[in-house]
C-alpha cells in the first residue's frame, strides 16, 4: 500500500490515504460534473482525517446516503463517503501531494444512471 498526503487548498483540512492507486475515475452525474474531481476509492480503513474536521462542510441529497464533504475556507471539495460503497470514501486525487492523474487509467463512471429518489429535482 502506498501512503499519500491530501489536502484542500487553503490546507485547513488534512487527511492521509493508505491505497494503490490503480485507475481514476470520472463520474457524470449532475454533482460530479459540475465539481470536475478525478476520484480514487478508499475503504474507510485507508482514510485519516488529520486536521479540519471543524472546518468541514457537508452536502448531501437525492437519497442521502452518500456524503459530500467541502472546506468551508476555501470551497475545496476533497473527498466524500460513497453512496455505492458507504464503507467508502471517493477521494480528489487532484488534492493528493505528488500523484500525477495521468500515471494511471481514467474510467468514466455512469453516475446519471444512479437512481433518484425524487427524479424531478436534483437537490
Amino acid at each position: 500500500m502506498t501512503h499519500y498526503q491530501g489536502s484542500c487548498h487553503c490546507g485547513a483540512v488534512q487527511f492521509e490515504i493508505e491505497t494503490e492507486i490503480t485507475e481514476v475515475t470520472m463520474c457524470d452525474c449532475s454533482l460530479c460534473s459540475k465539481k470536475n474531481a478525478l476520484m480514487c476509492t478508499v475503504h474507510e480503513n485507508g482514510f485519516k482525517l488529520i486536521a479540519g474536521e471543524d472546518k468541514l462542510s457537508l452536502y448531501t441529497w437525492n437519497s442521502g446516503v452518500a456524503k459530500h464533504y467541502f472546506c468551508s475556507v476555501c470551497g475545496i471539495y476533497p473527498f466524500h463517503k460513497k453512496r455505492s460503497m458507504p464503507d467508502h470514501y471517493g477521494v480528489n486525487v487532484r488534492c493528493l501531494e505528488g500523484f500525477d492523474p495521468a500515471s494511471v487509467p481514467l474510467r468514466a463512471a455512469e453516475g446519471r444512471t444512479m437512481s433518484l429518489v425524487d427524479p424531478v429535482s436534483k437537490a
